[in-house]
């Protein structure tokens, strides 16, 4: 078939257009969303974050809370091409909240018990340009999870807002090298040996370890400095390891007693 001249330009012109979006897309993509955890001080209800973002660069911002817990989200910024979305548990794409269309305030009963994503961004115009944006980001979660919420996800709730079931000090070292010293911890239970250990470090900052069916698992990496994780047993101990950090965890924590 013999293609005309308006026939090939018109071509031409669709496989620019595919191609400069692609390139869009992968552009936004090699950017990655660059996560953080939020963690409420002990006794608290909220939390403040003041940062920045440019162009393309994106911020998931994420916060355990349970079933029937009210939130309150709101955003002050000084670029009006920023803006947040809420995404609920185990969603990446699709936004519960679009702060674009309602505005950067949200307030409501959340829906579910897990990791809610609190998504920071610039509008696409902006980005493009290349734009700055500097935001102060409140987070308030209040209220009772529901009855039916799981023990396990209940205490993921709880440790992120302090109300430990037990607190106590453990072994810890900040060095290799050091020898071991002190470390306070609190502890949020649920059923089987599931929960998290919140250590804090001589510096006052935190680690939350987590720990399934009586075996450390990993930790939070949002917290303190990250760092290689590794955890053996010892008789009743639990030796763990992240970067240089050295915490030992008896059983009785985890499981009570």
């Amino acid at each position: 078939m013999i293609l005309t001249m308006y026939t090939r330009t018109v071509i031409a012109l669709l496989l620019l257009a595919a191609f400069t979006l692609l390139a869009a897309t992968y552009a936004f993509a090699n950017e990655g969303i660059r996560t953080e955890r939020v963690h409420f001080k002990h006794g608290a209800s909220s939390a403040i974050i003041e940062d920045s973002i440019t162009g393309y660069e994106t911020v998931d911002y994420v916060l355990r809370a349970g079933k029937g817990q009210y939130a309150n989200v709101s955003m002050a910024t000084d670029n009006t091409g920023n803006y947040f979305n809420i995404l609920a548990p185990g969603e990446d794409e699709v936004a519960m909240f679009n702060g674009s269309i309602q505005e950067n305030q949200y307030e409501g009963a959340l829906p579910e018990t897990g990791d809610y994503k609190i998504r920071v961004y610039l509008m696409r115009s902006a980005a493009r340009r290349n734009e700055v944006a500097n935001y102060r980001l409140e987070m308030i979660v209040s209220g009772e999870t529901s009855p039916t919420v799981e023990a396990d996800d209940a205490a993921a709730v709880r440790a992120g807002t302090g109300d430990f079931d037990a607190t106590g000090r453990v072994p810890c070292a900040q060095y290799a090298g050091q020898p071991m010293g002190q470390c306070d911890f609190g502890v949020t239970r649920a059923s089987n040996g599931t929960g998290t250990v919140t250590v804090t470090k001589p510096d006052g900052r935190t680690r939350a370890i987590f720990f399934e069916k009586g075996t450390a698992t990993g930790y939070d990496m949002s917290q303190a400095d990250p760092g290689e994780f590794s955890a053996s047993k010892q008789g009743d101990l639990s030796i763990i390891h992240i970067g240089k950090e050295r915490y030992e965890i008896p059983d009785a924590v985890i499981w009570g007693g």
